[in-house]
């Protein structure tokens, strides 16, 4: 190595040179710190720019609802707002779905620098009266009495629930929110295919109750399409609730109108019932997904969000992407087979421990992908039973993005097609039958075939297990939410649609991919008519599955998602129904919802 002497011409020369290149280098660092940090503000700047979403977006099971939310945005309403809202039509132009009678759950995503996550539980309970056998007879579950008539209501919460949402994360009055729904029961709504078609599948049992009767039916029979319906009882009880929150629906005149009605048509509510229903507010369920993304779904007394977290966790230890459709499919349902089997364990939270964390450990995940053979079903009576469940089909769902970023993901119901068929007079409310969705007996099953489990089983101030799944999956680049109605097929339906986005495909596909569903007992793989060709039943039934395809389409899906990058929103409401997804633009002259 050459030394050079400083002291030197020659020296001094370098040395000289050697400090102007050091202080080139100096400054060329520094602006290449003060590029990258004026890059991260400009990329910050940017980011922010787009963590609202472009336009707010509301996709519902029915038009007038989608409508009604749309009109509460315009108010000045929030996402919160909104839901109110989207209910409160629903219950009113969909009482074979949801209503003042029934529950549901919200999942609430609350905007922020980071945002939080909230659950509403305004599950139905069971009456303080109920026991354990209130439905045997000589030992035996008779399946009637939990299904048509007052001894079949549990204690509704959806009206609690408007409430509580109006209250705590609204910006409007209860009343602004709930005027576009009395107005709809008031000057009526009409007729459509979907309300012929459920009524339909209720027909006798309407027929039954004269009060259903006079309310829903045209003189005993199926109203006509396009005909009016008009409900004045229900209008004046939604006001009584706008004018007395609450208490216009679980106090006073209105509350003992509703015992007397039910206690005369052998039911067992009381007073105390109604008196003592609360909205739970209960933390949701969140399980980490790959590519920096997040499951934000429904916790127990859902059994949905469980299954849906160990589906994805057991399908992410797969490679199901790579996969043919049929390949696809067995991995799908062998991943369904196993959540399933474990729902068992689970109830209402109130009165059981659920293992969730440890069904949703990696560990057991892992053991749970591992035990799927690639190219062979496994049969479910070989599966070990699930470490030391029932259901209801015709709920609602509906999905709402407000220009924030706040969100509503909310499933709905009163069990099957209008509730018990069972309406107390002087109300305008059809009851729900979710006592139905409890374990009536233990080695019974409920009308979707669930079995039933100890930690389901009946007692007074229960909330029954469900399937209902609203769910959200965020993440940096994007929001997206999710949910359908359908009774025990509802995590399966999430989940397909859940995978169609995983795999890129735009919000239309999510809602239209052709449904197949496996709940582990029976050991049937249900499919819609259209979900595999010929050739792929027969591939399947050579890999040992066994298959049923269901008569009619299924399910309601509600979707919306929001990228966060471009500030875009798309949505979808499943072609299966006659729901409606709209966007809405705030301006500071008009406010108009646009296509």
């Amino acid at each position: 190595m050459e030394v050079v002497n400083a002291a030197s011409p020659q020296g001094a020369g370098a040395a000289l040179s050697d400090l102007r290149s050091l202080r080139i280098q100096t400054i060329n660092k520094m602006l290449r710190k003060l590029s990258t940090a004026a890059l991260l503000i400009l990329c910050s700047l940017t980011l922010q720019a787009n963590q609202h979403p472009s336009q707010a977006a509301i996709a519902s099971a029915h038009p007038a609802a989608t409508v009604a939310g749309l009109e509460t945005l315009a108010a000045g309403g929030n996402a919160f707002d909104a839901a109110v809202a989207v209910s409160a039509a629903l219950a009113v132009v969909e009482p074979y779905g949801s209503g003042l009678g029934g529950g549901g759950f919200f999942l609430l995503r609350q905007a922020g620098s980071t945002p939080s996550y909230h659950f509403l539980d305004a599950r139905e309970r069971a009456p303080l009266a109920a026991t354990a056998d209130l439905y045997l007879r000589n030992g035996q579950a008779e399946p009637n009495l939990s299904l048509n008539g007052a001894l079949a209501a549990a204690i509704p919460g959806l009206p609690a629930a408007l409430v509580e949402l109006a209250k705590r994360y609204g910006r409007l009055p209860l009343r602004d929110s709930l005027t576009p729904a009395i107005r709809l029961a008031r000057d009526g709504v009409s007729i459509d295919r979907v309300y012929q078609q459920r009524a339909g599948w209720r027909l006798a049992a309407l027929r039954d109750d004269p009060e259903t009767a006079r309310l829903f039916l045209a003189d005993g029979e199926i109203p006509e399409e396009f005909s009016l319906l008009r409900q004045p009882e229900l209008a004046s009880l939604l006001e009584r609730i706008a004018r007395d929150g609450r208490d216009g629906f679980y106090a006073g005149a209105t509350a003992t109108t509703l015992v007397k009605g039910v206690q005369a048509a052998g039911g067992i509510w009381s007073l105390r019932d109604l008196a003592d229903y609360r909205v739970i507010e209960r933390p949701a369920l969140r399980f980490k997904l790959k590519d920096n993304r997040e499951l934000i779904s429904a916790p127990p007394p859902s059994a949905g969000g469980v299954a849906l977290a160990q589906s994805l966790g057991i399908l992410q230890q797969l490679p199901w992407q790579s996969a043919d459709k049929l390949q696809r499919s067995h991995y799908v349902v062998e991943a369904l087979r196993r959540a399933y089997r474990d729902r068992g364990l689970l109830g209402d939270p109130d009165f059981v421990t659920n293992p969730v964390a440890q069904l949703l450990a990696p560990a057991y995940l892992q053991q749970l992908a591992s035990s799927i053979d690639p190219q062979r079903a496994s049969p479910s009576a070989s599966l070990a039973p699930a470490p030391a469940w029932r259901e209801g089909d015709h709920t609602t769902h509906f999905s709402v993005l407000d220009s924030a970023g706040n969100a509503v993901a909310a499933t709905l119901s009163i069990n099957l097609p209008f509730g018990a068929a069972f309406s107390v007079p002087g109300t305008g409310v059809v009851l729900n039958n979710e006592m139905d969705d409890f374990a009536a007996a233990l080695h019974g099953s409920n009308s979707y075939g669930l079995s039933g489990s100890a930690a389901n089983q009946i007692a007074a101030g229960k909330r029954p297990l469900s399937s209902m799944s609203p769910s959200f999956i965020d993440s940096p680049e994007a929001f997206a939410t999710f949910g359908t109605p359908g009774g025990s097929r509802i995590p399966s339906m999430v989940l397909l649609a859940m995978l169609s986005y995983l795999d890129n495909q735009p919000p239309s596909a999510w809602v239209a991919t052709p449904r197949y569903h496996h709940q582990y007992l029976p050991d049937v793989i249900e499919h819609e008519a259209n979900t595999f060709s010929p050739a792929e039943q027969a591939q399947l039934q050579q890999r040992g599955h066994h298959l049923k395809a269901v008569e009619r389409p299924y399910g309601n899906q509600q979707v919306l998602l929001w990228n966060k990058r471009s500030g875009n929103v798309e949505g979808a409401s499943d072609p299966r129904g006659i729901g409606q997804m709209q966007r809405f633009t705030p301006w500071p002259d008009s406010k108009k919802p646009v296509d």
